[in-house]
């Protein structure tokens, strides 16, 4: 009778072990952003410090926006962490993301500073896999 009981104790703390445990679903705390930078001649901004405003916008308000000093690479790619940058207005991890449609605004200063000159506005969409995660 001991050996059924402690059987029956090992299959159950072997089953709690491996069986998935259930994810509660989370709104990102930050997401990735690539771009690559061109200055108003069409070249490459290449190894070089910019100004970058973030901006998301909820129909044509901004809910939350951020501003970073990123590098970019010899081919003139910049990757940033939206989320994690110096924060102007907004809180990134209170956005409604199921609310509404979105888009971020991208602002760049190639000549490392806050004089933006160069701006893109475009819609941020999910990928289907996202949709019945």
């Amino acid at each position: 009778m001991k050996i059924r009981y402690t059987f029956l104790a090992v299959i159950l703390l072997t089953a709690s072990i491996f069986l998935p445990q259930q994810a509660s679903a989370q709104a990102p705390e930050k997401m990735s952003y690539q771009a690559i930078v061109r200055d108003s001649g069409g070249n490459l901004v290449a190894s070089q410090l910019v100004g970058m405003q973030i901006s998301i916008l909820q129909g044509g308000a901004s809910v939350y926006t951020e501003t970073q000093t990123p590098i970019t690479n010899v081919n003139g790619l910049v990757s940033l962490e939206i989320g994690t940058g110096t924060l102007v207005s907004g809180d990134f991890t209170t956005i409604d993301w199921g609310a509404d449609s979105y888009f971020i605004k991208t602002e760049t200063d190639p000549t490392r500073g806050a004089s933006y000159t160069i701006t893109g506005t475009s819609q941020l969409l999910s990928v289907p896999y996202a949709l019945y995660a």
